[in-house]
């Protein structure tokens, strides 16, 4: 059985009940109630919601330990997607519009989103996780569900710029097999989106179990297969998806595969021209040159 654990951000408003003034506890009671409606407040709409000022809002976000009022936003937004359901996200499509205005408004998320993950995103991390696709014998990707199309994306294009590659599906048992008998120095790769199923959950304590280094790529700060991992990198997403959100996680799985071939040089070009000669020699894929 998977253990459940406190989101982050309750554990942080439940250890300063004694700490904090009564506007505070206002504050708190009103984001654990309203977390949905919370979620969209700016500063100044959660103060009016409180009735209260907003530098004490500001105070009070201050003693959470965030940086600014965004970033214990952004912890909120990842608590209350994990916590929605199917049923839940259908009230998003009523927000989004339709016909043209949702198309727009849609592209326009995305765009806020890449530009969240262009500002926010670790550049040691990303250099340590190249260096770990590039130097492990083996590399494991592991998905499961929405996360298990985007880890393929991910293993696929891997296999096309080095060798020892192997997708997994973690809702297949054979999984624990595989990562049994990996040999000594493999990687192992989990790509977790919220809902974050429990089957990663039991992956990343497997891996650590045996252990394996694990990187873990996903879309909140508050995966549970974080715990387990030597490297995290986490694509925030600035909005709540009605059913999920892969852009900035395919952005960054691109660069991650331009940088391994990168750094791969020569045995890049090997890898490629055995593979386009397999290509060739079974006739794969359609070559206008040929004829048919």
């Amino acid at each position: 059985m998977i253990k459940k654990t406190t989101h982050p951000l309750i554990r942080r408003i439940e250890t300063l009940p004694d700490k904090l003034t009564p506007k505070g506890r206002l504050i708190s009671e009103y984001l654990l109630d309203h977390s949905r409606k919370a979620v969209f407040m700016t500063a100044r709409e959660l103060a009016k919601a409180c009735d209260i000022s907003e530098a004490t809002v500001v105070r009070f976000v201050a003693q959470l330990g965030f940086s600014g009022y965004s970033e214990m936003q952004q912890m909120l937004r990842d608590y209350v997607d994990t916590a929605l359901t199917l049923l839940d996200r259908r009230d998003l499509l009523s927000q989004r519009g339709d016909g043209v205005e949702g198309f727009r408004k849609t592209v326009a998320e995305e765009i806020e989103n890449l530009t969240y993950l262009y500002q926010t995103m670790q550049l040691d991390n990303l250099e340590q996780a190249v260096r770990m696709l590039c130097e492990k014998s083996y590399v494991y990707v592991v998905g499961s569900r929405l996360s298990y199309t985007i880890a393929y994306y991910m293993g696929w294009s891997l296999t096309k710029v080095r060798k020892n590659i192997r997708i997994l599906k973690g809702s297949d048992s054979t999984i624990f097999d595989w990562l049994t008998i990996a040999p000594e120095g493999s990687l192992v790769v989990v790509v977790a989106t919220s809902r974050y199923p429990n089957e990663l959950v039991r992956v990343g304590r497997w891996a650590r179990r045996k252990n394996m280094e694990l990187m873990v790529i996903t879309d909140g700060s508050s995966c549970p297969v974080i715990p387990f991992s030597q490297l995290s990198l986490v694509v925030p997403s600035k909005h709540i998806p009605f059913l999920g959100s892969p852009t900035s996680l395919s952005c960054l799985i691109n660069y991650l595969v331009h940088e391994v071939a990168n750094h791969l040089g020569n045995s890049v070009k090997e890898h490629q021209e055995e593979i386009e000669q397999t290509y060739l020699e079974n006739d794969l894929l359609f070559n206008p040159t040929h004829e048919r």
